[in-house]
């Protein structure tokens, strides 16, 4: 997540801080940490982004479960699991990639987006997201690839 300059209309100037989507996320995340303490061992993450896929709508929803079926073939051990509302996926815990939709953040396209965790470090500089806007068989094929590389 980013921070965002943003203009307000009570000075009307620009002021730095989180958009009203943002923060949205950042209480989900809340959410989230105190249901996974409430539940410990009896969460079911993976039902849980399931259940977030669902009730996205059109291309978001039909992008997030081509997305979600791919990661679980190319990196099965990757474990899916809710990350400041959106579906992600771990390793031992830690988030190596991540999916936000164009529908919440109020964008054009949807994003792939892949943590400090990920391995897929090229030189001195490399991708991190990547705009979805239509998953193909050459766009799965590619990201089984990356998701495959950033879990080494």
């Amino acid at each position: 997540m980013s921070t965002r300059t943003r203009t307000t209309a009570t000075n009307g100037g620009q002021r730095d801080g989180f958009t009203e989507q943002e923060r949205a996320a950042l209480k989900e995340r809340a959410r989230e940490l105190k249901a996974g303490a409430r539940r410990g061992a009896k969460a079911d993450p993976e039902g849980d982004v399931l259940a977030k896929i669902a009730d996205m709508s059109g291309s978001d929803r039909v992008i997030a479960e081509r997305l979600h079926d791919v990661i679980k073939a190319d990196a099965p051990g990757l474990r899916p699991k809710l990350w400041y509302g959106m579906p992600a996926y771990a390793l031992d815990g830690k988030v190596v990639c991540f999916f936000q939709s164009a529908a919440k953040f109020r964008t054009r396209y949807a994003m792939l987006g892949f943590s400090a965790e990920a391995k897929l470090d090229e030189g001195d500089m490399w991708p991190t997201y990547f705009a979805l806007t239509e998953l193909t068989a050459d766009e799965e094929a590619r990201i089984g690839a990356l998701v495959r590389r950033a879990v080494g």
